[in-house]
C-alpha cells in the first residue's frame, strides 16, 4: 500500500469485499441509495460522518491511514520546535506508530527502495525503534 497516496475508496471497497457484505446492508447502514454507494467506492476522499460509519461497519479503523500518513509525511512545524525548547521533561510516546506504517517502512528496507539510515533520517524514527521492528520480522 502506499502511504502517501491514499484513495480511500478503494481501500473500503477491498475490505467489504473482504468480509462479503451485502450492499443491501451497506444501504441500509449508511442511510444511502445502491448507486451513492457503489459511486464512493471510487473517491478518493471521503467525509469525515461517512467515513466514521463505514469504520463501525466493517470494523476496521480507516483514520488510522491518515494518522499513519501525518507520522511519515508531515513536516514538524515551527509551533512543535518551540513547544519543545520550553518542555523541561521527556514525554515518551510509546505506539505511535501504526502497523500499517510499521509495515510500509519494513517494506521499504525489505525491497532495498530505502536503506535504515535514509528511513532514520527521513522519517525521524528512533534508531532502536526501528531495530526492534527489524528484530521481530
Amino acid at each position: 500500500m502506499n502511504m502517501k497516496e491514499i484513495h480511500i475508496g478503494n481501500l473500503i471497497k477491498s475490505k467489504v469485499d473482504e468480509h462479503q457484505i451485502p450492499l443491501e446492508r451497506i444501504v441500509k447502514f449508511l442511510g444511502r441509495r445502491e448507486e451513492e454507494v457503489e459511486k464512493m467506492y471510487h473517491e478518493k476522499a471521503i467525509d469525515t460522518d461517512i467515513l466514521l460509519k463505514w469504520s463501525k461497519l466493517l470494523k476496521f479503523d480507516f483514520f488510522r491511514f491518515y494518522t499513519g500518513h501525518l507520522i511519515l509525511y508531515a513536516p514538524t512545524s515551527r509551533i512543535d520546535k518551540v513547544i519543545k525548547e520550553k518542555e523541561t521533561t521527556m514525554i515518551f510516546r510509546k505506539n505511535i506508530y501504526t502497523q500499517e506504517v510499521k509495515d510500509f517502512i519494513l517494506e521499504k528496507i525489505k525491497i532495498k527502495e530505502m536503506s535504515i539510515n535514509d528511513v532514520i533520517f527521513r522519517y525521524k524514527i528512533p534508531r532502536t525503534t526501528l531495530y526492534k521492528w527489524l528484530k521481530k520480522t
